[in-house]
C-alpha cells in the first residue's frame, strides 16, 4: 500500500539564516507579529534594519495561548488595514505563530466573529482573501512553523477551536538556533516537552507511515538526550541547535499525522486547571505510551526503536525523564481525583485528536 506525506513549507535552517528573510520575501509589504520582550531583546529592532521600508509595522502585544478576547480586535484592525501587508511575518513562539495564522485569514465582513463562526461549524472553508506567512520560531517546541494548524482559546467559555486551512501553511519557516540562546528555562523545558509529545503522538497515531516515523524516532531520541544536558547548559549553542533540529522533525512527523490522546487531554487540563500547553500534553506521557503500547503490533516496532527497551522500561524511562525535569507524572499530582481524570481521559478519547489515537481506553489504570 503506498503511502503520502506531504509538507509544502521551505525550511532554512541553521545558526544566522534569519538573514535569509529578505530574499525569501521579495518586495512585499510586510507587517510583524511578535510577543512584547522582543523589543527589549532587540529582535524588533533587528527585524527593521533586515526589512527596511518593507515593514508597514509591528503588532508586538501577542500573550500566551491567543483567546478570543483579544484577538477580536486586533484582527479586526489588521483587516481594516489590510492594504499595508502583503505577507505576515511571525517572530516568536506558539502562540505568536497561531496568533499570525489566525489574522491572515480574511472573512468576507472582515469580522472576527464571522471567522469564528467558520470555525465552529467545523467544515471545511476557502477563505475569501489571505495573506501569505513567514514563521519565525524562537521557542524548539511549537511546530507550528511547519504545520498549518493553529489554536484559538476562549477561556471564558472553556472552549478552543482548531484553525487548518490550505493558506494557513506558512509559505517559509526559518529555524535559527541562534534565536533561542536567551530562551527562559522554563520555557525552554516546557517547549521541549512540547516538541517530544508531537513526535511520540505522531507514532501512536492511525495516520502515522514509515516517513512520518521517521522523523518521529529521531526527534524522540534527540529529545531525551539532548533536554536535559540545555537545562544544565542553557548558553550551548550546539545543545540549542540540536533541539532546535529535534523540535523541526517533530513538527514535519506530526504535520502529517495531527496529535493524538496526549494533546485531547491537554486542552481540558489548559482550560479546566490552568497548566501551561507544554506540561499538559507531556505529563500524560508515560500512561498514554502504557496504553499504545500493544494496540499495533507495527507502532510497538516503532516505539521499540525510539526506546531500544521492553514497554515497561520504556515507560519508566519516559516518567524519569519528566521527573528529572521536575515535571509531575500523575493527575493527582494537578490536583485531579481519580474519577475525574478517567472521565477527562474518556472525553479526551472522543475528541477529534483523540480518535487518532491507537490504544483504548479500557488499559487505563489509576493507582
Amino acid at each position: 500500500m503506498s503511502q503520502r506525506f506531504h509538507n509544502p513549507v521551505a525550511i532554512h535552517f541553521g545558526a544566522g539564516c534569519l538573514q535569509d528573510l529578505p530574499q525569501i520575501l521579495g518586495a512585499g509589504k510586510v507587517v510583524l507579529v511578535t510577543f512584547p520582550e522582543a523589543r527589549t531583546l532587540g529582535l524588533v529592532a533587528k527585524m527593521t534594519e533586515l526589512l527596511g521600508d518593507r515593514l508597514s509595522y509591528v503588532i508586538d502585544d501577542i500573550q500566551p495561548n491567543p483567546d478570543v478576547a483579544g484577538l477580536a480586535a486586533m484582527y479586526e484592525q489588521f483587516w481594516r488595514q489590510e492594504q499595508a501587508c502583503d505577507i505576515v511575518v511571525a517572530l516568536g513562539g506558539g502562540s505568536v505563530i497561531d496568533t499570525a495564522k489566525a489574522l491572515l485569514v480574511g472573512t468576507v465582513s472582515g469580522s472576527f466573529q464571522e471567522l469564528l463562526a467558520l470555525l465552529a461549524d467545523g467544515k471545511p472553508f476557502t477563505p475569501p482573501k489571505a495573506k501569505k506567512l513567514v514563521a519565525i520560531p524562537t521557542t524548539a517546541g511549537t511546530g507550528s512553523e511547519v504545520t498549518p494548524w493553529a489554536t484559538i482559546w476562549d477561556a471564558a467559555n472553556q472552549k478552543k477551536y482548531s484553525l487548518h486551512l490550505d493558506c494557513t501553511w506558512p509559505q517559509a519557516a526559518l529555524v535559527d538556533p541562534q534565536l533561542m540562546l536567551t530562551l527562559p528555562l522554563q520555557v525552554t523545558i516546557s517547549t521541549g516537552l512540547d516538541a517530544l509529545s508531537h513526535a511520540l503522538e505522531s507514532v501512536w497515531n492511525v495516520n502515522a507511515n514509515p516517513i512520518s516515523d521517521t522523523y518521529a524516532v529521531s526527534a524522540i531520541q534527540d529529545i531525551l538526550s539532548c533536554l536535559p544536558a540545555l537545562v544544565d547548559d542553557p548558553g550551548n549553542q550546539a545543545l540549542r541547535s540540536t533541539m532546535a533540529l529535534a523540535a523541526l522533525k517533530a513538527g514535519l512527523a506530526f504535520s502529517n499525522t495531527k496529535t493524538a490522546l496526549a494533546h485531547s487531554i491537554s486542552y481540558e487540563m489548559t482550560l479546566g486547571y490552568g497548566l501551561p500547553h507544554g506540561i499538559a500534553c507531556s505529563f500524560t506521557l508515560p500512561m498514554v505510551l502504557r496504553m499504545a503500547w500493544g494496540a499495533q503490533a507495527d507502532r510497538d516496532v516503532v516505539l521499540q526503536q525510539a526506546f531500544g527497551l521492553s514497554r515497561d522500561d520504556a515507560e519508566q524511562r519516559l516518567r524519569d525523564f519528566l521527573q528529572q525535569l521536575d515535571v509531575k507524572t500523575d493527575f493527582s499530582d494537578y490536583g485531579v481525583a481519580p474519577e475525574e481524570a478517567r472521565q477527562i481521559v474518556n472525553r479526551a478519547m472522543q475528541g477529534a485528536r483523540g480518535k487518532n489515537f491507537i490504544g483504548k481506553d479500557e488499559t487505563l489504570a489509576f493507582p
